[in-house]
């Protein structure tokens, strides 16, 4: 009985999804920052997205409504992304295009207020609307197709918000994605007849560069001990002594050669040493 009931709560489903896609469809039409909707046939009525309809289109009556897709409010960065840059030897203050760009909105709002309070006629209103719907339009993307873009004084184009997103040079890819960090690089690798199938050649600077932390043992101390010796700028040699407590030496600025004498259980972070190198001597 239960899955009866199941199964026919789920075709009611698919009736009323079936229902709302032979509903007659709109065409939209775009002119710049306006669309427009027209119906090639009359529409008995406007059907409206109700709370059960959420579900079918994988939406949440408490957690994503479709209206909360319309932004309301201004997003405004805070300084950290809008900073401003001193110029002239510090006499004058070079805004952000963002910075711009708010003053332009919360200027050309002031101006519709100000129209709309003295009753200014009908035409001079729609003009206003306009110039802040193009300025937030601007903010967002000046890039839109059947706009034209928003200009500085010297002629060169706002960097809106979606332009420092987007791209290679943008916020995801540049910043995120393709950090800067420590011990880490990248080469074009190719063949190599002097190594053999399993091994991998690199460059000394690439090895001096990236370390190996090896841990001080009785079998390896006076081993360690001169790569400790040779220090950061000699191959072979280490960068970094820690310390049983973890203090980090940084071979670079060890001038007292005595401070380095190494103990059981210490870790020396050595440059990469391959097995042949280290066995030969070479």
């Amino acid at each position: 009985m239960a899955k009866m009931q199941l199964a026919i709560r789920a075709s009611k489903k698919m009736l009323k999804a079936m229902q709302a896609v032979a509903h007659i469809q709109p065409r939209i039409r775009r002119e710049a920052l306006c669309l427009f909707r027209q119906y090639n046939e009359k529409a008995a009525d406007d059907w409206e997205i109700t709370d059960n309809d959420l579900q079918l289109l994988g939406l949440s009556e408490e957690h994503s409504r479709p209206e909360w897709m319309i932004l309301t409010v201004m997003p405004v960065p805070p300084p950290s992304v809008q900073l401003s840059i001193a110029v002239n030897g510090g006499t004058t203050r070079s805004e952000d295009d963002l910075t711009y760009k708010l003053a332009d909105i919360i200027r050309a709002s002031a101006n519709l207020n100000k129209c709309d309070q003295e009753g200014a006629p009908a035409h001079v209103i729609s003009e206003l609307e306009e110039l802040l719907q193009f300025h937030v339009a601007t903010y967002m993307d000046n890039n839109i197709v059947g706009i034209p873009q928003a200009l500085q004084k010297s002629g060169r184009p706002v960097k809106s918000t979606s332009a420092r997103l987007k791209g290679k040079e943008g916020r995801l890819r540049s910043n995120l994605m393709g950090k800067r960090v420590d011990f880490s690089a990248r080469t074009v690798i190719t063949g190599n007849p002097n190594l053999e199938l399993d091994e991998v050649g690199a460059p000394r600077s690439i090895a001096m560069n990236l370390t190996y932390p090896e841990r001080v043992t009785p079998y390896n101390v006076t081993y360690l001990q001169e790569l400790v010796r040779n220090g950061p700028i000699k191959y072979p040699g280490a960068r970094y002594v820690v310390r049983a407590t973890g203090e980090r030496v940084d071979l670079r600025y060890n001038n007292q050669p005595g401070d380095a004498t190494l103990q059981y259980g210490w870790i020396v972070e050595r440059h990469l040493i391959l097995h042949h190198t280290r066995a030969h001597g070479k």
